[in-house]
């Protein structure tokens, strides 16, 4: 199972059980403990994950951090857990911040199950910082998230390559929340570039307050715009669109299917139900103008659900038993999840 799937189980755990999270205990059993055999760590191994990790810093002994990451019998990063339901700030990681410097650890990771944030010594060495330079929230996965995840996993972990990923994911959050501060509300200085570059005439108080206007709504436009293409582009390599369900005609020439965001996020829902069963790359997501298929083999006659949901009034989730499919109202592509055994049944229907 790749990285990708284990966070998406991760995040099913986490809308489940949510509620009953609420001790430390709780928070490490049900979504630490996943988390570090997710990266590849046996967590039955001491040698490899130390529970109740303990060094002795300064004058205070005996002081202990929840685990300790091993690679090769040294220390690779140290994770401080808290309730689930804890509203996770600097204060909170005390004790990192000691094990920090008498520990070979240049990794620690703060979290309560659900956000972990991950620190190094990025600032001033061997003194952890006080910013993260990455953020997982385990109820709002990005899709970078993943290959960023992979540099911390036991068969890719490399200290150098690390750290040096750690500066450049630092740099890039200051640059991404500087963009977006100019998105949001542009500066002085941002409006007169963008103007003085398409205005001919002198730049007045009105002239300004135009192109303020302008330049916020023509990012939003252009970003969505290259959301759409990029995703449309990157699934229509991996997976041609050009033969179409056989039961249905929907060839409309110069009329170009669109995948959208909520497709993706419905289809990795399935995949990751899926990949109980089988192997994830099995699972094929192919679009069409009035529904989004999933099949298996990517084959038509393999379907395993599709999604209906490009209606601006409702959404529906269709499943399959035999031919006849059974079409389901839905919110929100999270509501897939109530039809889980009714997608494991297909997969074994089709593998039979």
């Amino acid at each position: 199972m790749d990285i990708e799937t284990k966070l998406a189980e991760l995040a099913k755990t986490v809308r489940e059980h949510r509620e009953v999270l609420l001790t430390e205990e709780a928070a490490k059993n049900a979504l630490v403990m996943p988390f570090i055999q997710a990266l590849g760590y046996n967590v039955f191994n001491p040698a490899e994950v130390i529970p109740e990790f303990t060094a002795d810093v300064g004058t205070k002994k005996g002081e202990k951090v929840d685990y300790a990451i091993c690679t090769e019998g040294q220390v690779s990063f140290l994770i401080e857990c808290k309730p689930a339901n804890s509203n996770l700030t600097i204060n909170h990681a005390s004790q990192l911040f000691r094990y920090f410097t008498v520990t070979d650890a240049r990794i620690a990771i703060l979290t309560n199950g659900v956000i972990f944030k991950f620190f190094s010594d990025l600032d001033t060495p061997n003194k952890m910082d006080e910013k993260p330079f990455f953020i997982l929230d385990l109820e709002n996965v990005r899709g970078a998230d993943a290959k960023t995840l992979t540099n911390f996993t036991k068969a890719k972990f490399d200290i150098d390559r690390v750290v040096a990923e750690a500066g450049n994911l630092k740099l890039q959050t200051l640059v991404a929340k500087a963009l977006d501060e100019e998105f949001e509300n542009p500066s002085e200085e941002f409006i007169r570039l963008i103007a003085g570059r398409v205005h001919n005439g002198r730049i007045t108080t009105a002239v300004r307050d135009t192109f303020a206007n302008l330049i916020t709504v023509a990012i939003s436009a252009i970003i969505r715009e290259k959301v759409n293409d990029r995703l449309t582009s990157a699934l229509r390599a991996s997976n041609p669109t050009d033969a179409l369900d056989e039961n249905v005609n929907e060839s409309h020439v110069g009329d170009p299917v669109e995948t959208t965001e909520v497709e993706i996020e419905g289809f990795n829902i399935v995949r990751a139900i899926c990949s109980r069963l089988v192997d994830p790359n099995r699972i094929i997501i192919r679009d069409a103008k009035s529904y989004c298929a999933v099949l298996l083999d990517d084959n038509n006659r393999k379907s395993i659900a599709r999604m209906h949901f490009n209606s601006k009034t409702a959404r529906h989730f269709g499943t399959f038993a035999g031919k006849e499919e059974t079409r389901h109202s839905v919110d929100a592509p999270v509501d897939i999840y109530k039809f889980e055994k009714v997608i494991l049944a297909r997969i074994k229907e089709l593998e039979a």
